[in-house]
């Protein structure tokens, strides 16, 4: 906790953003640091309110011990605060940045909507410790002999990877692309999270003895046969990649596209990379000058939406079959729960045209070009309502309705038949193994992340990171000192 007084005497703040008129003609981050005095008062508004449900499962998959850090930094304990934050989460400058904060909803001044600021004081935590060189490498004192190979190079394998060469293995990460990072470097945008945080933390990790191999297509470049022989461990981290299939009629027209790809291509510009990437479509792909509708209503399609206004898009729509929810939840039927109430995303208040309630039915086009998409309203159970149809004018149109697992080609198609797989009802494909041990049905075979549970949150990705690096730890030593 922080002052015992402190959240009957401190308003709730957070973070404030450059306004969007400014924001949306860069690709930086926005977000207005808040002094330490100012974060240091936020942080103590954490009262003592007995069970702290913010770093419970229903507040936080990585288990950070909010109350702990929070009465850290409130008595200016820099240094200890970030070996506590580093203790559960390897990377809490990411989190600090991407995570939509499920640790607020939890807290139990969210009963009153006014919640620590969690978020804002978790990612304070991590800048100021690069600012007072508090982040250094970390190597292991005795090595085990031991050799780790880590496929995927995303919060899931870095978490892993790190960990593991802390206990003293030799550990290979090998990446498709070419540079370290996965979604955290070309699926999020670099107005939410800049690349340089990557960057820092790929130094700390090879000064900690880790290897990293990129522009590798394990599967395809080198066969996983080799690997297995080669290591005494592999752990697959491989991400949930294969967008999900949306049965939208018109889907072949010239504008129409995965929003993936989009976003992919852009962070690479941004990076200074060429946009060809291993996996999806080269067409160049840009929204300037034309009118964008976007299909969907997660974080990947906002994403899209931030991404279209930042290259000049006259206008975008984005498309929600869900019905637009109440402006605030029933706190007693709810919390500590995640909550289902309206929000609006920093790119979706940038001057987006929200539909809800909406189903699309088609993309329309001439000559094979989209020039608008055909929409309809829904009931309550999402069957559209007759004589409801309507066209929006659109030149570029995003399917961001998800992820049904990892690409089929690489080291799925180079362990078929050998690895088990399970497929839910939505059609998703995932690698069979369990939370607690992660090892497949291949021997010397681990695996951990978006691939074993499904597309999720970037916290729980390095959650699963950390406990597979325990469970290879023990398995290769009889016994571990890694924390789960």
């Amino acid at each position: 906790m922080g002052k015992v007084t402190g959240f009957m005497e401190i308003d709730r703040q957070v973070a404030k953003y450059q306004p969007a008129s400014d924001r949306i003609r860069h690709f930086r981050e926005f977000t207005i640091p808040m002094s330490d005095p100012e974060v240091q008062k936020q942080a103590a508004r954490c009262m003592d309110c007995g069970i702290p449900y913010c770093h419970g499962p229903t507040g936080c998959p990585i288990h950070n011990q909010i109350p702990d850090w929070n009465d850290l930094v409130y008595n200016g304990n820099w240094k200890e605060a970030i070996a506590n934050l580093h203790s559960t989460n390897n990377f809490p400058e990411f989190t600090g940045r991407v995570c939509p904060a499920p640790c607020e909803e939890a807290c139990t001044l969210n009963l009153e909507d006014i919640p620590v600021s969690i978020k804002t004081v978790e990612q304070a935590i991590a800048d100021k410790a690069y600012e007072l060189g508090f982040i250094v490498p970390q190597p292991a004192t005795v090595k085990t002999g031991k050799r780790v190979a880590v496929i995927g190079s995303g919060p899931a394998g870095m978490a892993a990877a790190q960990q593991l060469g802390r206990a003293g293995h030799e550990v290979d990460l090998y990446e498709r692309e070419s540079k370290p990072g996965g979604l955290l470097r070309y699926g999020i945008p670099d107005f939410k999270m800049e690349k340089n945080f990557i960057d820092r933390r790929v130094e700390q990790m090879r000064g900690e003895g880790v290897t990293f191999h990129c522009g590798v297509n394990v599967g395809v470049d080198v066969k996983m046969d080799q690997l297995l022989s080669d290591y005494d461990a592999v752990l697959y981290c491989g991400g949930s990649e294969t967008p999900r299939a949306s049965g939208i009629g018109g889907g072949e027209l010239h504008g129409v596209h995965d929003a993936m790809p989009f976003l992919v291509q852009q962070n690479r510009r941004v990076g200074r990379e060429n946009i060809d990437s291993t996996g999806w479509p080269s067409e160049p792909i840009l929204a300037g000058g034309k009118h964008v509708v976007v299909v969907g209503g997660g974080d990947t399609a906002s994403d899209c939406v931030g991404t279209a206004f930042r290259q000049g898009a006259v206008k975008v729509t984005q498309l929600d079959i869900r019905p637009q929810p109440p402006e605030k939840e029933d706190k007693l039927a709810v919390w500590p729960f995640w909550a289902t109430k309206m929000r609006t995303s920093s790119s979706q208040a940038e001057g987006a045209v929200r539909e809800f309630q909406v189903a699309t039915l088609e993309f329309v086009g001439e000559d094979g070009v989209l020039t608008g998409v055909k929409c309809c309203h829904v009931d309550e159970k999402r069957k559209p309502i007759a004589g409801t149809e309507f066209v929006i004018k659109a030149d570029l149109a995003f399917i961001a309705i998800g992820f049904r697992g990892p690409f089929k080609d690489g080291v799925l198609a180079d362990l078929e038949g050998r690895l088990t797989l399970n497929t839910d009802s939505r059609g998703s494909v995932n690698v069979v193994a369990s939370d607690s041990d992660y090892k497949t049905s291949v021997d010397k075979f681990w695996t951990a992340g978006d691939v074993r549970r499904g597309q999720s949150l970037v916290v729980w990705a390095i959650r699963e990171g950390r406990q597979a690096a325990r469970a290879i730890d023990e398995a290769l030593m009889g016994e571990t000192l890694l924390p789960r």
